[in-house]
């Protein structure tokens, strides 16, 4: 069994491995997690942690939700290799920490639960490591579980993921009938777990059959795979080839991301997890023998690629922010190239995703204590070098997705893909108090969680949360309630929309008060007529003789100005409106500035009563992007939000449609949910402002009830 060497934690490039756990939620990452932690020997076998925790839960808001909703660092030795589990969430709303965890790892681990199979989003983040050519490997977990299905899932894999997707090792059946070991495929050797610990013995008669045909089928694969052309020959003549030559062309076939090994894991006694760190150390890549991420300079001039030498340049990058009440702000850093060491000067370099509350970095800090984390446990280093991941406290201004370099020689690593969140959600302070606080904690939100996009609408007045989905809402408020202190409520959104005239009208608007002292004197006559879409406002000004003094004029503009902001209906903006002042009169000593404002803004709100007023929506156009299989669901379901489909299209190889629409965004406040559920996860789509047109006559008129 592997342990950790003393206190040190840290390890040489070479001799780390960083893996992520991917998978859709309640798959059993976690729990696997916490199999290889203890069976490595970096948590205690019992009691480890408090009941209802578990090992990666270093958010609070995880253990009240009793899921995982942030990428986990645990790190464990085996075999003098250093291996960093991210233990990312599985939950689609969460992407942002499923990010980070790719961006952090070299390897994925895809954990798939027996009993419920393989998922739209799994499916998807499969198809994105294979474009980078990530290597991957299958964990097929809940063996122990009475409805563990491992044969036909297995099937489904190789359907799915395509070709290099084998078993390395069965399930053995214990005494209840559920798995209660493995046996290895190449070694023909059964790892009993059913005792409590790892025993190792030869196979039964009656199972040699089955052991014997998914061998075969395996070597063929590892054949395929190898460098070797000679070997199928070989193979095929009947020679019995070498285990361990087999043994080494699987690992370098797992490394180059074409063979993907399957494996078998369970709670029970920890089954599996020995197989698991095997195959993670030897048959995943270091992280020099990994692809680098793309490097220039922050003003994007290029620089020589990242070679993962520990005494190259410094580059790292902030995978994951975090932030504890007596330690501070909490960077989880990957380092690519150079060694970061406590109390280093460093340059931050930011993207600058302002259209997400973002903003662009680009200044000098010091690195302050570095550690490696494990759940809510720091343990201090004395460096980190390429290729391994820590924790860092005092960056103040770094975020999730800043670059970390040299002050002399500033670096920044590409923007993550990151989807844009399309489910809106309006909040504002429940209090005083909590609005004095409000600003302080979503700036900190932010830092955190680069999926999150903060919005204060201009047209609209709200402040608004752009969430992932409806999980996400919730651990958001959670954090500004329990963490930051402010508590928040959600308030209906409100759609950008805006006020037009349908026809012509006349008006007057009178100002006339008197009150002892000066008093107040403006009377405007003005015409009113709609303009085309587009055109804007426009004012004429048709007074002759004097009627309103010249220095007037502009005031009643004004004054209207300021009334198509407010709206006359709905309190809406007004768009497209040409008004003539064609008349009007001032008194010598009571007119003023003021008064004509006030005149003005009156004339139009009486020019509305006299003409009908449309209220005008906007129009989005929208991209969703499904499985051949939904295009009908999908498109029975635009129509029913008023959508106009404007064309569909077959994209890529792999059975996916896009479909192109035009739908009022009042419709799509939560399509973000809507679409999830009909593609069971596994659609997407984009989002564009295209217009605003009139809205339904019966729809208009129930917004203006609700306004008044």
């Amino acid at each position: 069994m592997g342990s950790a060497p003393g206190n040190d934690f840290s390890a040489p490039t070479g001799g780390v491995r960083n893996v992520v756990l991917v998978g859709h939620s309640g798959a059993g990452k976690t729990t696997l997690a916490e199999s290889l932690l203890v069976s490595a020997g970096a948590i205690p076998r019992a009691g480890a942690v408090p009941a209802g925790t578990t090992a990666s839960d270093y958010d609070d808001a995880e253990i009240r939700q009793q899921r995982s909703i942030n990428v986990s660092v645990l790190p464990l030795h085996w075999e003098d290799i250093k291996v960093n589990i991210l233990d990312a969430p599985g939950y689609a709303d969460f992407v942002g920490d499923l990010r980070a965890g790719l961006r952090g790892a070299d390897a994925a681990l895809f954990v798939l639960s027996a009993v419920e199979g393989i998922d739209g989003t799994t499916r998807m983040l499969w198809d994105e490591c294979a474009a980078v050519n990530m290597p991957r490997a299958i964990v097929i977990t809940k063996l122990d579980h009475h409805r563990a299905e491992f044969s036909s899932l297995v099937a489904e894999c190789a359907s799915v993921f395509g070709d290099g997707v084998l078993p390395l090792y069965l399930p053995v059946a214990g005494d209840d009938g559920t798995a209660g070991g493995v046996v290895g495929l190449l070694s023909q050797q059964v790892y009993d777990y059913s005792s409590g610990t790892r025993t190792q013995r030869d196979p039964d008669a009656g199972q040699l059959p089955d052991i014997e045909e998914a061998r075969n089928a395996l070597i063929e694969g590892i054949i395929a795979e190898s460098e070797d052309e000679s070997l199928m020959d070989r193979y095929l003549g009947g020679e019995d080839l070498d285990a361990k030559m087999l043994v080494d062309d699987l690992e370098k076939a797992v490394a180059r991301g074409s063979f993907h090994p399957v494996l078998c894991a369970a709670v029970t006694n920890h089954l599996g997890a020995h197989e698991v760190l095997e195959v993670i150390t030897a048959g995943f890549p270091s992280p020099a023998e990994h692809a680098m991420p793309v490097v220039t300079r922050p003003d994007g001039s290029p620089v020589p690629p990242l070679t993962g030498d520990p005494d190259g340049p410094l580059c790292a990058e902030v995978i994951k922010t975090t932030s504890d009440l007596f330690v501070g702000r909490i960077s989880v850093v990957r380092v690519f190239s150079g060694t970061l060491r406590p109390d280093l000067p460093v340059h931050v370099s930011g993207h600058g995703l302002a259209e997400r509350g973002h903003p662009d970095h680009d200044a000098d800090e010091k690195v302050g204590a570095l550690s490696s984390p494990l759940g809510k446990t720091l343990r201090p280093l004395s460096e980190c070098r390429a290729g391994d991941i820590c924790a860092v406290t005092k960056l103040g201004s770094a975020e999730t997705g800043d670059t970390l370099s040299a002050k002399d020689n500033p670096l920044l690593v590409e923007a993550w893909n990151m989807p844009e969140p399309l489910l809106p959600v309006a909040i504002h302070a429940k209090s005083k108090a909590d609005e004095d606080k409000l600003s302080t904690g979503l700036g900190r939100l932010v830092a955190e969680d680069p999926a999150l996009r903060l919005e204060s609408n201009a047209e609209t007045g709200q402040l608004v949360l752009w969430c992932m989905g409806e999980a996400h809402v919730d651990v958001l408020l959670d954090r500004l309630k329990n963490k930051y202190g402010v508590e928040v409520e959600q308030v209906p959104l409100r759609v950008p929309l805006r006020e037009t005239f349908s026809g012509s009208a006349k008006a007057l608007g009178r100002h006339v008060k008197q009150s002892g002292g000066h008093g107040q004197f403006a009377i405007c006559h003005i015409e009113v007529e709609p303009l085309s879409s587009g055109e804007g406002f426009e004012f004429v000004d048709k007074i002759v003789g004097g009627a309103i003094p010249r220095q007037f004029i502009p005031s009643v503009e004004k004054g209207l100005r300021a009334q198509m902001d407010k709206g006359v209906a709905a309190g809406y903006p007004v768009v497209d409106l040409r008004v003539r002042l064609v008349d009007g009169k001032a008194h010598s000593v009571d007119s003023s500035d003021m008064a004509f404002q006030i005149a003005g803004g009156l004339a139009l709100k009486e020019a509305a009563k006299a003409t009908t007023v449309t209220l005008l929506e906007p129009v989005l156009e929208i991209g969703v992007l499904m499985p051949d299989e939904f295009v009908g669901a999908i498109m029975s379901d635009l129509s029913s939000r008023r959508g106009r489909v404007v064309g569909t299209e077959p994209v890529g190889s792999n059975g996916r449609t896009l479909v192109r629409a035009e739908v009022p965004e009042v419709e799509l406040t939560r399509y973000a949910i809507d679409l999830r559920s009909l593609t069971s996860g596994t659609g997407t789509f984009t989002r564009r402002y295209l217009r605003h047109e009139a809205m339904p006559a019966h729809l208009a008129g129930q917004v203006q009830k609700e306004e008044k």
